[in-house]
């Protein structure tokens, strides 16, 4: 005969499992990550430290290593460009540009020593930012005034890299407090850069217009503030030449990374 089979018991209770509450660990947890917090807080502090004082210790000028020496030294040992660039972003930014600069100065005929071209590019990128104008705006107007020969003269009389008049250099000279020499001046490289540099910068303050600043800076203040007075077309095409000059600089220094990419309308610009 058949027997009713006796019903099967299920047992619902919930395993305990060996671990603890979520409290405990969340707790662990923290424990196990404060060396790691420590340690990072310690690198943040030190980093911020020497990034303040390091420039400021005495003989720090005498040892620092040039842009060239800092850059070579990076490229071979990866590792440390994190650190460096935590330390001294700004200084990194300036040395990249700095070379870049150079980079452009050492493919045309300068007249200029190797050691004078290495100065040049420093001076074009300090006088640069500190009168708050992009270096490589000012490499495409030095490009476009005088190919970056520095005994360059032009027809009107305007000598030097920045193609500057003997007497609105001597009035600037006398402003930045450089004595003037005449010629001796005019062809110092670095001394033309910084009154080049001044001189435009003197043109934004008056015109309040890019445009009409490099306009000014290549055919006169005079003969434009004359034009504008007869509501006469301003002339554009040096402008539009410095702007193009200037995009192809940085999409030059862009396409470093490219070894494939074509510069050859750069080339055709600056020589």
């Amino acid at each position: 005969m058949f027997h009713k089979e006796e019903p099967m018991s299920v047992n619902f209770s919930i395993r305990k499992v060996d671990h603890p509450p979520h409290g405990n660990r969340d707790q662990s947890d923290k424990i196990r990550h404060t060396p790691r917090i420590f340690f990072f807080s310690i690198l943040l502090v030190t980093v911020f430290t020497l990034r303040f004082l390091l420039p400021n210790l005495p003989g720090y000028q005498k040892i620092r290593p040039d842009s060239r020496t800092v850059l070579e030294t990076i490229e071979r040992y990866p590792v440390l460009k994190p650190l460096y660039s935590l330390i001294n972003p700004d200084t990194v930014r300036k040395e990249k540009t700095v070379q870049e600069i150079l980079a452009v100065l050492e493919k045309h005929e300068t007249g200029l020593a190797n050691v004078m071209m290495e100065q040049l590019a420093e001076v074009i990128y300090e006088e640069a930012t500190r009168n708050n104008h992009d270096p490589k705006f000012i490499l495409a107007l030095i490009a476009a005034e005088s190919s970056f020969r520095n005994w360059s003269v032009s027809e009107r009389g305007a000598k030097g890299l920045m193609q500057l008049m003997p007497y609105v250099a001597e009035s600037i000279a006398c402003e930045l407090g450089i004595e003037w020499g005449g010629d001796r001046t005019l062809f110092d490289p670095l001394l033309n850069i910084k009154m080049g540099v001044h001189y435009l910068s003197r043109l934004f303050f008056d015109f309040k217009d890019t445009g009409l600043a490099v306009t000014a800076y290549n055919y006169g203040p005079t003969y434009v503030r004359g034009l504008i007075e007869k509501k006469e077309k301003i002339p554009h095409h040096f402008y539009e030449k410095i702007v193009t000059t200037y995009h192809n600089l940085v999409v030059s220094s862009d396409n470093e990374a490219d070894p494939s990419a074509d510069d050859s309308e750069l080339i055709d610009f600056l020589i």
